[in-house]
């Protein structure tokens, strides 16, 4: 990765601002810790956390993101410190300790459905003033969702955390793996996933959607997709658009990023949903049944793009 350069523009002048990778103190993780949803888009659940005698472990940071899914968040403080190797061994505990997890989240977010928590996509991310490139490679053959973040401090205030390395696990899943019992299911649903959606999707559907997914990865190489239970998040750091297959209306939902009330509605095209309940994030619903409609949404899933 190229290093990211700051410049401060005043008066025609154009000056550098330094970042510095200085060693990460407790304070900067409780400062990314008391602003974690702004930061990274995850809830905060627990600092220093505990994992046991016999396991003999302490997590850095737990939290849960926006899609439900567990994190844990390991700080690497100095250089010969394995942090990668770390977080995987506190994301086997997490496994082993459902229960545990859930009790947490009960106690900090009572509204959160239990039953909703996406126990097939925990996600590891190592924050750290840099990573060498054996820390790149060494989390692109691991089979995980493990997300690296570069920190660094300038002049006046600034603080950068910049995605070096994600990747995202791979499961070859069986038609019944598919059926994750993550989300209690409603009527409209009968339980079915986004994947088997597209799986009775027509070819029609299908080139539309791929259509619609090959723009959106277009937008930057920084675009991560989560395939959930109920819908597909494009994130970069946060999620910038979610989506929704239904084959028996021929139609796909986006659930975007975007202020409502700075756009000018649509019937039956856009709609506010920011008080009506969802599947994703995002209160900026777009209904796509045709191809004029998906071109028309690529300016809004762009604008949601740059606001993420």
């Amino acid at each position: 990765m190229g290093d990211i350069k700051f410049f401060k523009i005043n008066n025609g002048t154009v000056q550098e601002l330094n970042g510095q990778s200085i060693r990460l103190e407790k304070s900067l993780q409780k400062l990314i810790e008391n602003h974690l949803e702004s930061f990274l888009g995850i809830r905060f659940l627990a600092s220093e956390y505990s994992t046991g005698k016999r396991h003999g472990g302490r997590i850095d940071t737990l939290g849960i993101d926006e899609n439900n899914s567990p994190v844990i968040i390991e700080y690497k403080r100095s250089t010969n410190e394995n942090v990668i190797n770390q977080g995987l061994f506190y994301l086997d505990w997490l496994l082993d300790h459902k229960a545990e997890f859930k009790l947490l989240v009960m106690q900090k977010y009572p509204k959160i459905d239990l039953e909703s928590i996406e126990w097939s996509s925990p996600r590891l991310l190592c924050i750290a003033g840099s990573f060498n490139r054996y820390d790149e490679h060494a989390v692109q053959q691991i089979n995980r969702n493990i997300e690296l973040y570069q920190y660094k401090h300038y002049d006046e205030g600034f603080l950068m955390l910049d995605l070096v390395n994600a990747t995202t696990e791979q499961v070859n899943s069986t038609k019944d793996d598919l059926l994750v019992k993550s989300l209690k299911p409603i009527n409209t649903r009968q339980g079915k996933t986004v994947s088997e959606y597209i799986e009775r999707a027509d070819d029609k559907l299908i080139d539309r959607y791929e259509n619609l997914k090959a723009f959106i990865l277009a937008l930057g190489d920084d675009i991560q997709v989560k395939v959930l239970k109920y819908y597909i998040a494009f994130k970069r750091i946060k999620n910038f658009v979610c989506v929704e297959v239904h084959p028996q209306s021929n139609i796909i939902l986006l659930y975007l990023k975007i202020n409502p009330s700075n756009i000018n509605i649509e019937p039956g095209f856009t709609r506010d949903v920011s008080n009506i309940g969802h599947y994703g994030t995002g209160d900026f619903e777009i209904r796509i049944s045709n191809d004029e409609e998906l071109e028309k949404a690529k300016t809004y899933i762009e604008q949601s793009y740059d606001l993420s």
